[in-house]
């Protein structure tokens, strides 16, 4: 079982963006997708979605090629956490985590009190559960990724994938989401997200994939393959290097 890729190439219907990506997430796995802006990482993520489909190569979903899927099979195997956005209709929180239920039933069925309830476990979880009657609309940028976590993990995907989970949330939040994504790899789903830090990769993914220009520089173990010639490849600044006390790595830009 695994969300696999092989000699994918992506893009718009206008232009390639990518080609020759291998990856292969499996359950109980974390995988970052690191790589500098304008890189080709969302639109990767929007094509392992099925949300773009594949313009060459394999893409496939626990042996079965993902264009064979149905929306539905999708939607429930597969949960997906975007940049967090400001949103348009003034849903409450409560609802728009519960929207996550529909791949489990018909968008126009009511929702069953199974379906309330691990939308209200998701937030408690997440601890955001205080916001649930608030509007949407009138939440904080960090508090939107949170519930659009709650939201991807009210789907009881097999897999969830997250675009720069930590972008707008302030830094107890942002361990707070990356400590959950290793939660959610030790209950047995595969994991990836995209991030521009590589600190974060170091210490919470298991598997990196390199990415410029849409190809990939480099992959495999984290722990193998950043080091400070990969990232300045990358990266194309200097990196320098420092330890703690334990001897836990971190880098900085350097000159």
């Amino acid at each position: 079982m695994s969300l696999s890729a092989g000699g994918l190439a992506y893009g718009y219907p206008e232009r390639q963006i990518g080609s020759e990506i291998e990856l292969d997430l499996k359950p109980g796995e974390v995988l970052a997708l690191l790589g500098p802006n304008g890189s080709g990482k969302t639109t990767l993520l929007k094509t392992l979605l099925g949300l773009l489909p594949p313009k060459g190569g394999v893409l496939a979903l626990d042996g079965r090629p993902l264009a064979g899927l149905s929306i539905a099979e999708r939607a429930r195997a597969l949960g997906y956490v975007p940049q967090a956005h400001a949103g348009t209709f003034a849903f409450s929180v409560f609802t728009v985590v519960l929207m996550g239920r529909t791949a489990h039933g018909s968008v126009f069925a009511a929702p069953s009190g199974h379906d309330r309830a691990i939308a209200m476990a998701m937030l408690e979880r997440l601890g955001v559960a205080k916001l649930a009657d608030r509007p949407y609309t009138q939440i904080s940028g960090g508090e939107r990724q949170l519930v659009l976590i709650a939201r991807a993990l009210a789907q009881e995907p097999r897999y969830v994938i997250l675009d720069e989970p930590t972008a707008s949330l302030d830094f107890g939040n942002q361990g707070k989401v990356m400590v959950e994504i290793r939660r959610l790899a030790a209950e047995g789903l595969g994991v990836l997200f995209t991030t521009h830090d590589p600190n974060q990769a170091l210490r919470y993914a298991d598997h990196v994939l390199m990415i410029r220009d849409g190809r990939v520089l480099a992959a495999g173990r984290a722990t193998e393959l950043l080091v400070p010639e990969r990232l300045e490849e990358l990266y194309g600044v200097g990196i320098e290097t420092i330890r703690d006390g334990e001897g836990r790595v971190a880098f900085l830009p350097g000159a």
